[in-house]
């Protein structure tokens, strides 16, 4: 048996399999590689790999949430390249009520077809209204990120009971 096919002995632990590369010709005082794959995945990779899939079966149910942890960091990247885009998002957040204003007018709601339209509204004003400060002064300036928070519960709070009511 030639010596580059033969298996050198090596001391692994115990679960462990290594795989020899034997050397390549030409590099004679060059040492083989060793890869080390263990048996069995470590103990942050199991827990990771649940999380991962909790999120992904529930990922309908978590769609705002989604939407808010990417606003933050897409809006702090707005502000460090243009802070002034916070001017040019502003007049959006009357967007919400002008909607209920027409929704209103052409299919009118009463109690709580009514209620829903407002908080919907309020809702989303909020959101933009969160987006053109957070774009202006950054997401973290001041109030800005209490208001994330709540924008955020009451967003995902009202998406699951809408979600287990239709």
């Amino acid at each position: 048996m030639s010596s580059r096919t033969r298996a050198r002995t090596v001391k692994t632990a115990a679960g462990v399999h290594t795989v020899h590369i034997p050397r390549q010709r030409g590099r004679r005082g060059a040492q083989p590689f060793v890869v080390v794959v263990p048996e069995q995945p470590s103990l942050t990779r199991e827990a990771l790999g649940f999380a991962g899939r909790v999120l992904w079966r529930f990922r309908n149910a978590l769609a705002p949430t989604a939407l808010a942890v990417t606003a933050l960091p897409l809006c702090a990247l707005l502000h460090a390249l243009a802070w002034w885009s916070g001017l040019l998002l502003a007049p959006l957040a009357a967007a919400p009520v002008l909607w209920l204003g027409i929704v209103q007018r052409r299919r009118p709601g009463r109690r709580s077809v009514l209620a829903w339209r407002a908080g919907l509204a309020l809702l989303a004003t909020a959101a933009l209204t969160w987006v053109a400060l957070a774009a202006g002064f950054g997401p973290l300036a001041g109030p800005l990120e209490m208001l994330w928070l709540l924008t955020w519960i009451a967003a995902q709070s009202a998406w699951l009971i809408v979600r287990r009511t239709h």
